[in-house]
């Protein structure tokens, strides 16, 4: 482990001495998200850090995209384990974060930005294919008949 990353995880848990509300995990994947989010702009974008930088609303959806794609419909359920139940939520880490001097914020702004319209487990989910309901009952009736011992 670096040097950066060994100072990130001691401002984590130095956050988390004070304030124990999110699991240790959600503010490593807060500042993935930050970064998968920055390295998806556009290559103009990027180049300045007056225009690199994200809102709100840029972050919190880079948070939902990338826990869709790593988490897929789980992704609620471990955001419910590491505390995190609202976009509003995501922001307090990114300002724990920003007192602890991890992240940059500008004057303007605010907790306000993470303010989502819609429920944030509805956007984890939205429009993710589950599958048949029939195939997964299947699936389960065809390992309950199984043989004791035997795999599937």
């Amino acid at each position: 482990m670096g040097s950066a990353e060994a100072g990130f995880w001691d401002a984590v848990d130095g956050i988390r001495s004070r304030d124990r509300r999110y699991r240790r995990e959600a503010y490593g994947f807060v500042m993935g998200a930050l970064g998968a989010t920055v390295q998806s702009l556009p290559d103009d974008r990027q180049r300045e850090a007056a225009t690199r930088h994200l809102s709100g609303q840029e972050l919190l959806e880079g948070v939902i995209q990338l826990a869709r794609r790593e988490f897929g419909r789980f992704a609620p359920v471990v955001f419910r384990e590491w505390g995190i139940a609202s976009g509003e939520d995501v922001g307090r880490i990114v300002f724990q974060l920003v007192e602890s001097r991890q992240l940059s914020a500008r004057r303007e702004d605010t907790i306000d930005d993470f303010l989502r319209g819609g429920d944030l487990f509805t956007a984890l989910t939205a429009n993710l294919d589950f599958g048949p309901a029939r195939a997964a009952d299947e699936r389960s009736d065809r390992l309950s008949r199984r043989e004791p011992g035997t795999k599937g």
